[in-house]
């Protein structure tokens, strides 16, 4: 991995000193700014933090190109590069290409990414029919807040601070590219492949040797996590709620075709437009279980639409827009063949254009949930902001502005996993019912999940405040905090994030 970042720093040099020999910008767009010619760059720290992931720590660069400026602030070219770790064990080695310009009238995005996670999120499936609790992980956390009785706050109840976890490293490869049936309508295709190496957590990895588990101490007295504690992925094994051809993950190339219709007035943070997507995508398996069982099943075909709204509300006396109103709403549902776990946490997208696609629940889908809050084989998700442009400005000869954003987001499962379907399957009919299964692990049915059955489809509610710092209209910085309104979608109060672009 050091080789892999060294090689591309030094595929970047070239890139960074041609972009000094640039000429000054001379030439102004229609507000008056310095229209960017050229190359131009910037390396940065890559510091940011994410509630679920911890504090980032590492190095990015994005490299753009803007030819003689006169598609400003579209870019010709943009290669990215970053390479970072965070306090929580997780890893992000990314290097993205884009452009419009490289095949005439197609726009090419080719993305190559390693995310390795020591501590994955895995909460249940079905949302609210899998129950929390905070206490079974985190014992010493105060919860008056939630209105808690002091007996249900006993250290008893306390597992391990990994119980809600388990070890997943991602690896993906993606090609995708764009051309015009008829001005804003477009076609799409792409193929890449996912791969996930999935395991129990590794335990001793994450005590270190400063903090050997000691058997002979109180649990809650000290920070090592005891080896033998049984994972909630675990149990989901035991009682066959995941087969043992999917417990260790997979390779799983796949195709994907749709259409999209964008009447954007730019892409990173625009004002006004429509953008629209429909598409289907087609994943195969091989390799999944790693030669435990055969894994054709797990062919799996599914459908996604997106539709985005940015509306402008206020522009002031220098036809600068101040208030935009903007909306997504998204639907990922399969309808065809099988697909394993640990893909259902993924959110297809047509483009590669961020690190993350996990959903629903974090960061980068229902900010204020915790990550993966939300797994099944469907869901649907909604995201409502207005973005309030407070102040623009320059140093030296870059174009800056700092924007507010108050949001509200919702998820909701729309395919459900059945439950006794899984484990009459898992179990070769040996268990007919989860409960019976469940009893058979002398585990309580009611300590895992709702009896309601309509838990499944209460919607998940969250809302916040986003703050963002951009430069040069494509360079953007955003600090996003999000509340849940049920505790049972975040054992905090609320959830910080603070990561590169937009949200949508």
């Amino acid at each position: 991995m050091k080789k892999y970042f060294i090689l591309c720093l030094m595929a970047l040099m070239p890139l960074m000193l041609f972009a000094k020999k640039q000429p000054k910008p001379q030439e102004v767009d229609s507000l008056g700014r310095k229209i960017k010619t050229g190359w131009n760059f910037g390396i940065l720290p890559s510091i940011a933090y994410d509630a679920d992931y911890g504090f980032q720590g590492g190095i990015l660069t994005n490299v753009y190109y803007y030819g003689d400026g006169s598609q400003y602030p579209e870019y010709i070219h943009s290669i990215y590069f970053e390479g970072a770790y965070t306090t929580k064990h997780h890893g992000i080695f990314r290097l993205n290409y884009d452009s419009k310009y490289l095949i005439p009238d197609h726009r090419l995005t080719l993305d190559a990414t390693y995310l390795p996670d020591a501590m994955c999120d895995f909460y249940g499936f079905n949302g609210y029919q899998s129950i929390y609790h905070l206490n079974w992980h985190n014992w010493n956390k105060n919860t008056d807040k939630w209105n808690k009785k002091p007996e249900q706050l006993s250290t008893d109840d306390y597992r391990t601070r990994v119980f809600y976890k388990y070890k997943r490293d991602l690896i993906r490869v993606a090609g995708d590219i764009e051309g015009t049936i008829y001005k804003d309508l477009k076609w799409n295709a792409g193929l890449g492949v996912l791969g996930y190496i999935i395991d129990d957590c590794d335990v001793n990895m994450l005590n270190g040797k400063k903090r050997p588990f000691d058997p002979s101490k109180e649990r809650w007295e000290q920070k090592a996590l005891d080896p033998s504690a049984e994972l909630l992925y675990d149990k989901y094994k035991t009682w066959g709620l995941i087969g043992a051809d999917e417990m260790n993950g997979g390779w799983h190339p796949y195709l994907r075709g749709g259409i999209t219709y964008d009447t954007r007035d730019k892409r990173q943070g625009p004002n006004r437009g429509v953008y629209t997507d429909l598409f289907l995508t087609y994943s195969a398996a091989f390799n999944a279980g790693y030669g435990q069982q055969a894994t054709a099943g797990y062919n799996h075909l599914q459908f996604n639409f997106t539709f985005r709204h940015y509306v402008p509300c206020y522009k002031d006396k220098n036809g600068i827009d101040r208030i935009t109103f903007a909306y997504r709403i998204g639907v990922q549902n399969l309808i065809a063949g099988r697909s394993p776990f640990y893909m259902n946490n993924y959110m297809n997208t047509l483009f590669i254009q961020r690190v993350y696609y996990e959903g629903l629940g974090g960061g980068n889908s229902v900010r204020g949930m915790m990550a993966n809050r939300i797994l099944a084989n469907g869901f649907a998700f909604v995201n409502v902001e207005f973005r309030f442009r407070v102040v623009n400005f320059d140093i030296g000869r870059q174009h800056f502005f700092i924007g507010l954003n108050p949001f509200c987001d919702l998820g909701i499962v729309t395919q459900p996993y059945n439950l006794d379907d899984l484990v009459k399957m898992h179990t070769n009919g040996t268990y007919t019912t989860l409960q019976a299964s469940m009893k058979a692990a002398d585990d309580k049915y009611e300590d895992y999940f709702s009896t309601n059955i309509n838990d499944i489809y209460r919607p998940h509610l969250t809302a916040g405040l986003g703050l963002k710092i951009g430069m040069n209209e494509n360079f953007v910085l955003s600090a996003d905090w999000g509340m849940p309104i049920d505790k049972q979608d975040n054992g905090k109060w609320a959830n910080f994030y603070v990561k590169m672009g937009y949200l949508f």
